[in-house]
């Protein structure tokens, strides 16, 4: 497997892990035509929205992308586009999974441990306005934005009640 494939593979991983603990399952497309990498599925729910859903877009980096109190990520325009429509039946988000350099500081266990470096960002772009770019878009990501299990918990309770994120 080549470092990008296991970029991808550990953030699918941070996905996971923070989709179980939060409760909720996960389902991939079977393509990723659409810009969508993973579903996330609730069952039942408390709000509006019975059995709510976000679909998301996964994106992992090495790269220092920090920026004081943002994430500064390029994105492709085609992924930007597609995220950025406002009429979709189920929200959509983008997760930047940052990713230490050395692949050997990525993971760290002991017997009462396991601790996955670094962090995940999320951000909605619906809405945001078409641009004259050609091959990628900068998305900024405030960092108080961390994809956490209370973050995907907030979301999907939004979701429940009728809030799009």
């Amino acid at each position: 497997m080549d470092i990008s494939q296991q970029k991808e593979q550990f953030s699918n991983t941070y996905l996971q892990a923070i989709a179980t603990v939060a409760g909720y399952s996960i389902y991939k497309p079977s393509v990723d035509d659409d810009s969508v990498d993973w579903g996330i599925a609730a069952k039942g729910g408390t709000g509006r929205i019975r059995a709510p859903r976000l679909e998301l877009q996964l994106k992992s980096t090495s790269r220092d992308v920090r920026e004081n109190n943002l994430i500064r990520y390029p994105l492709k325009l085609k992924n930007y586009d597609d995220l950025r429509m406002d009429d979709f039946a189920i929200p959509r988000i983008l997760v930047v999974v940052l990713i230490p350099e050395t692949i050997e500081d990525w993971l760290t266990q002991s017997e009462t441990e396991i601790c996955m470096k670094e962090c995940g960002y999320w951000i909605s772009l619906r809405g945001m306005p078409e641009t004259q770019n050609t091959t990628a878009v900068t998305v900024t990501i405030p960092r108080k934005n961390q994809f956490t299990v209370i973050a995907l918990q907030s979301i999907m309770e939004g979701i429940s009640q009728g809030v799009q994120p």
